[in-house]
């Protein structure tokens, strides 16, 4: 129980519907007609680069970012604001190696990059089902939390079938927003979403920022304190440990948020929104600012969680951490029943509400314009289908997208999801990463070096992830009880990056050997195209 009362619940309540209201009208008014496939997954290229800017950063900072990262800080301290670093970095690799390449590559999809210089139906597949395994375990993490927290933020028992009824309200609610709105409408809703976001929350930082009188001495000492770890709060190895080996997990875990999540579908999909390359640059510029913005107040709210309410209480609340950011408007706003505590808090719970419903809905489009487009249109229909036949498709995509999400969702509430998380990243910086990289820059990368990326990359992730410590034989695993933690590390990282980028290689090499005619033919489109793929501009 959160300890507010009834007015503070209404408060609550009439924020949320507000919400909800003014950002479905806004899908309904920006929704694509029903045979405008251009404006369903680019909305005409019509966002000027300030806004495209602030959709990409929407997009990029997921609830699990706000809330878990956050936790993380709270709770583990110097690992927590590494982790925030990188997740600032990872974006900043996005713009400076591959937003122009990409924007110039791209029309529509991942798979549309892909197969620009291997075409192919075994590409479009491929494309698909990879950006599937890279959406659907963030969908599944984002619904499942969003019934812990919703039933937090009101005040309801914790019990299942509550935390069911509110990841159905919100699976159905990014299934409106992705299916009406198209890419307009879900930059729209992400738009409002940063907005609020990085307003909410540059001021609980300015608020614990005057709590220790402006001192970041005062307060690191007191989240020292407050977290009960002393001088190792701000000390690489309360997140995984200090040894050589969980050293070496740790640095890891590092470089697959760096690789992976600029490289996740529904991250780059954004770039092809831009109407050109100095637009897709200025765009990026204004995203890595607002992301980076909000990772210094994501520090600071952090380590004022952990210095003013305590890490006992954070993970009495939560194990993970994710509902700190809550449990410090509390103490921040004063007595409970105040106007202050009452204003703050219903603040903060619409930021994270309507973090929340865009998250999902930008997940849900990628995934669905994926199914339409690369399977559909492209692998089934090979490239014939009717514009309005791959609305139709898309549309009902983001119903089956979403109720699968759903469904999973509700199953593994109970369960700590957090490894899905892991899995996503993981599958971007291990299969989309080096599929991603070899196709723009290497002239004798091949259909076979593509396949290898793509499905080796993914399948060493999730085999090594299935025996990991992630999901066995620790306390903070899935299945704690059980030991099959073969592989002794929590991020595959370490092993599955280099395995992705290996087996491209390898495939391609291979291909040259085997296949010179359909090679050299491969090496000559790419050539055509690479003027365009590297140019500056348009």
């Amino acid at each position: 129980m959160n300890g507010f009362g009834s007015g503070t619940q209404a408060s609550v309540l009439l924020l949320f519907t507000t919400l909800v209201t003014f950002t479905l009208l806004m899908c309904v008014m920006a929704g694509p007609d029903r045979d405008d496939l251009a404006n369903f997954y680019t909305g005409y290229l019509s966002l000027t680069p300030f806004k495209n800017g602030l959709a990409i950063a929407g997009d990029y900072i997921s609830a699990a970012t706000v809330l878990s990262t956050t936790g993380i800080v709270a709770l583990t301290g110097y690992d927590g604001y590494v982790l925030a670093v990188s997740t600032a970095l990872s974006l900043v690799l996005l713009m400076f190696l591959l937003a122009e390449p990409l924007r110039n590559a791209g029309s529509f999809t991942m798979g549309d990059v892909l197969a620009r210089t291997v075409p192919g139906r075994a590409v479009r597949v491929a494309a698909c089902l990879v950006t599937l395994s890279a959406t659907l375990p963030f969908l599944v993490v984002q619904l499942s939390g969003a019934g812990s927290l919703l039933t937090f933020i009101l005040d309801i028992p914790h019990v299942a079938g509550a935390r069911t009824a509110c990841i159905v309200m919100v699976g159905s609610l990014m299934i409106i927003y992705a299916a009406i709105g198209g890419m307009r409408g879900t930059a729209l809703i992400q738009m409002i979403k940063i907005v609020i976001l990085v307003g909410t929350s540059a001021v609980v930082a300015v608020l614990v920022l005057h709590r220790f009188h402006w001192s970041p001495d005062e307060l690191l000492t007191a989240a020292q304190h407050g977290s009960g770890a002393g001088p190792a709060f701000l000390r690489q190895g309360l997140q995984l440990g200090t040894s050589a080996g969980e050293r070496l997990d740790f640095i890891g875990f590092q470089v697959t948020v760096v690789l992976g999540v600029a490289c996740l579908p529904h991250i780059t999909m954004r770039l092809y929104s831009a109407p050109d390359v100095p637009a897709v640059r200025r765009s990026m510029s204004w995203a890595v600012g607002t992301v980076t913005a909000f990772c210094l107040l994501l520090i600071v709210m952090g380590t004022g969680a952990a210095a003013l309410v305590g890490a006992r209480y954070i993970t009495a609340a939560d194990p993970q951490g994710r509902t700190s950011v809550l449990m410090l408007s509390q103490v921040l706003g004063g007595a409970p029943g105040s106007a202050g505590a009452t204003i703050l808090y219903s603040a903060v719970a619409g930021m994270v509400f309507i973090t929340l419903l865009s998250s999902v809905a930008g997940m849900t489009l990628a995934a669905a314009s994926s199914l339409a487009h690369d399977l559909f249109a492209h692998a089934a229909r090979r490239g014939r289908a009717k514009p309005r036949t791959e609305m139709t498709v898309a549309v009902w995509a983001s119903v089956a997208v979403g109720t699968v999400a759903i469904g999973l969702a509700t199953t593994v509430q109970d369960w700590n999801v957090g490894v899905l998380t892991t899995a996503a990243i993981c599958v971007g910086a291990s299969a989309v990463a080096p599929a991603l990289t070899y196709s723009l820059f290497w002239r004798g990368f091949t259909r076979t070096g593509l396949l290898a990326s793509l499905y080796g990359g993914t399948a060493c992730a999730l085999l090594l992830l299935a025996f990991s410590r992630a999901v066995s034989g620790t306390p903070s695993s899935v299945f704690p009880d059980a030991g099959f933690d073969l592989f002794p590390m929590q991020s595959t990282g370490l092993v599955s990056v280099p395995f992705g980028y290996l087996a491209g290689w390898l495939g391609s090499r291979l291909d040259h050997r085997r296949r010179a005619a359909e090679s050299l033919s491969t090496r000559r489109l790419y050539e055509e195209n690479e003027a365009r793929l590297l140019a500056a501009a348009e």
